[in-house]
């Protein structure tokens, strides 16, 4: 299980930039090379995207955690959630606005509260 690596979380991604069409907005980059690797930024808003899946970022909307090898699982998401922390004060330092997505958030039932963290970039 060491070896689970994320391959770009592409169906998320490709939600949000149909959001993203739906709703108008512009202007918005996604893979960025930047230290950090946010999904998409608003270049000229200063403002990165990340959006982030909800069990392996450490979001408990579900309240899914694997049986099977659990004391590995609880410690990766700790080391994202981390990671999360420390790339999110990097932006910041260097006066970025950071929106964090959950991937949960990207439903339609939740929509009203997805577009409303987009006001900046509007």
């Amino acid at each position: 299980m060491k070896r689970v690596h994320s391959k770009n979380n592409k169906s998320t991604e490709l939600k949000l930039m149909q959001i993203f069409d739906e709703n108008h907005i512009i202007g918005w980059k996604r893979n960025y090379p930047v230290k950090g690797h946010p999904d998409f930024v608003f270049l000229d808003k200063k403002v990165a995207i990340f959006v982030d899946g909800c069990f392996w970022h450490g979001h408990d909307c579900r309240n899914t955690r694997p049986s099977d090898n659990s004391e590995y699982w609880s410690k990766k998401r700790e080391r994202n959630i981390k990671h999360d922390e420390e790339i999110t004060a990097l932006f910041e330092r260097r006066k970025w606005q950071v929106i964090r997505i959950w991937e949960c958030e990207l439903k339609k039932k939740n929509r009203d509260i997805l577009i409303e963290k987009f006001n900046c970039c509007q």
